[in-house]
């Protein structure tokens, strides 16, 4: 700030020479010249001391000196370095002895290089249109930014000569590398290379009539051939890339919209033309087993897909609409990194309540919220803390997210005759201890849940209700005896999903007078620290990245037994379980603004109002 505060008075300065005639523009132009030129040279010569300071210093002699590596380490990767012919920096990688940030900085001392950090820098659109995805992901860089005519661009090894020929043959100008943190790279290179123009490209070397006109008759063989197959594989690719969990491709009047839900919120990803529809829906419906013929009747089916070496279920649902069919495709990563009780989002107390109920033998634990409130995720934690080896743990599920070892899970199939009704009965058979029925959807299979839960086994469930006292009435409509419940039902974990503040963003602000008035309902006055994210690169500038969830657990009392005996309506009962101590979802939600975690928007967004995802 101070060279840019000294540049200003100087400009002012000449200027002041040249209205007093003391000084002609000439003059000027050339005493500023000779001001920038001293100014380089200073600053090569600054670098020149720094490279004659780490001049012979090898990487390793670098992280010696900062006490990031010990001598026994060092002496055993460069072993490895000499029988595998790699260099340091790839044994090192690889041995994780050291943070990759940590040997990207030992690499800026070394390389006398400025470390990029690329959460800091906003990539620009002129700069990543001139190098390919391609060559990003083989090379492992970013294009940053143009300069002069000259190409910036962050790459995880910028002494790599080959690359820069590369990218300077590709990008016809010049190119200045910089030096970068590879997994920051590779976030840069999932956000920023976007399928949408890509898309549009495909499209666009084909006439609408290639693509198939409403009503005509549909000719596989053309589709197979047509650039509808690349834009479908692009579309889910994407999608798996940008952390989606449900593609909604919708025909408007004019256009197909394409939107994908991304923490809980959808997004318009791309805009294609109405003429490809017809071949989209059939490329789709092809994948999924659907009838291709069938255009008005609602269908579902289901494909896989190998993405970033992940096997991906998605399942396929169709309706019709008055502009030609939808399709939502939910997506299901199947070898997923599984989320540990620990690291859902319960409060303290609240995870011991709900520990608590795991420990029972027998009885009735259901999980409540609306659809994608995160309800099969926590049935499948709580499965996971479970004796495996010792209990006959047996589920039945529509479908089956997450594979477990020595577990036995059942997939429901109405062609073959299993539903949950009939899987709930086929497993008593089967000498069960603890079962698992993905959903309670109708009086049929709560009636049967319940009556297992009654006769000694410990089951699991999740039931569409808005709380967990709603939980307990919504059984009743299902036909389930109050009585039954009473004697069944030993705990209730209701919830939301709310979206996390991205860590990289993330800034404090003052809220709104209704943002205030709904947490001090909950939280009461005080001083408070509110922090939101302003929005960056790593979050796609929406200020929130992933989500957490927001709890409330309800142990089922005597007390509450008994008032359910009595018909007691459900505000009574809310009273007497926020009596017993119960955490509501508004309180815990709010308790995760007090924590920086999320917003108070956000909490009223998902958790205030019914019905949010």
């Amino acid at each position: 700030m101070a060279d840019v505060s000294r540049d200003n008075t100087d400009q002012n300065l000449g200027n002041s020479f040249i209205e007093a005639d003391l000084l002609g523009a000439e003059q000027l132009g050339e005493a500023i010249d000779g001001q920038e030129k001293r100014k380089k040279e200073k600053t090569r010569d600054v670098i020149a001391e720094q490279q004659k300071a780490n001049r012979g210093k090898s990487l390793g002699d670098i992280l010696l000196e900062a006490d990031l590596l010990s001598a026994e380490e060092l002496g055993h990767a460069l072993d490895v370095q000499l029988k595998q012919g790699k260099s340091l920096r790839e044994v090192l990688a690889e041995q994780d002895v050291v943070t990759p940030e940590q040997l990207a900085t030992a690499l800026s001392i070394q390389l006398n290089m400025p470390l990029i950090d690329l959460k800091r820098h906003t990539v620009q659109p002129e700069a990543l249109k001139l190098i390919s995805e391609e060559t990003a992901n083989k090379h492992m860089l970013i294009p940053l930014d143009i300069i002069e005519n000259v190409l910036y661009v962050v790459m995880a090894d910028p002494t790599d000569i080959y690359a820069i020929e590369d990218l300077q043959a590709e990008a016809k100008m010049s190119v200045e590398p910089m030096l970068g943190i590879p997994s920051q790279i590779e976030q840069a290179i999932n956000l920023h290379y976007n399928t949408t123009d890509e898309i549009a490209k495909q499209l666009s070397q084909f006439a609408p009539y290639q693509l198939g006109e409403a009503g005509g008759a549909i000719d596989l063989e053309a589709i197979a051939q047509s650039p509808i197959v690349q834009t479908f594989d692009l579309m889910v690719s994407q999608a798996i890339r940008d952390r989606a969990s449900d593609i909604h491709i919708e025909p408007q009047e004019s256009r197909v919209r394409v939107r994908y839900r991304i923490d809980g919120i959808l997004h318009d990803s791309a805009s294609l033309p109405l003429s490809a529809h017809s071949a989209l829906i059939t490329r789709l419906k092809v994948m999924a087993g659907l009838d291709i013929a069938e255009q008005r009747r609602p269908q579902d089916g289901q494909f896989s897909v190998k993405s970033g070496g992940q096997l991906v279920d998605i399942r396929v649902a169709t309706t019709g609409t008055v502009n030609g069919e939808r399709a939502t495709l939910r997506i299901l990563e199947k070898e997923r990194s599984f989320i540990e009780m620990e690291n859902l989002g319960f409060s303290d107390e609240s995870f011991n309540k709900y520990n608590e109920l795991l420990k029972s033998s027998y009885g009735m634990i259901l999980s409540s919220g609306p659809t994608g409130s995160g309800k099969t995720t926590t049935l499948y934690a709580s499965i996971s803390r479970l004796d495996h080896n010792s209990l006959n743990i047996m589920t039945i599920e529509d479908p089956i997210e997450f594979h477990f070892k020595n577990l036995t899970q059942v997939q429901v199939n109405p062609k073959a005759g299993i539903t949950f009704p009939t899987g709930l009965r086929t497993f008593l058979r089967h000498d069960p201890d603890i079962m698992m029925v993905g959903e309670i959807r109708d009086g049929e299979t709560a009636s049967l849940a319940a009556q297992a839960a009654m006769t000694g086994h410990l089951l699991f469930s999740s039931v569409h209700a808005n709380d967990s006292i709603s939980t307990i009435f919504r059984l009743m409509d299902l036909g389930v005896e109050p009585y039954l419940i009473a004697s069944t039902l030993i705990g209730v974990v209701a919830q939301r999903m709310t979206r996390r503040i991205c860590p990289h963003c993330r800034i404090s602000f003052t809220p709104s007078p209704e943002e205030m008035d709904a947490y001090e309902a909950e939280m009461g006055k005080g001083e408070t620290t509110f922090y939101m994210g302003k929005g960056c690169n790593l979050c796609n500038e929406t200020g929130y990245l992933g989500r957490i969830g927001v709890f409330e657990v309800l142990h089922m009392s005597e007390d509450l037994r008994q008032m359910l005996v009595d018909n007691a309506n459900a505000g009574e009962m809310k009273a007497q379980a926020l009596r017993e101590g119960l955490i509501t979802m508004r309180y815990d939600g709010m308790q995760k603004v007090k924590e920086g975690i999320t917003t108070p928007s956000e909490v009223i967004r998902s958790v205030f109002s019914v019905g949010q995802r």
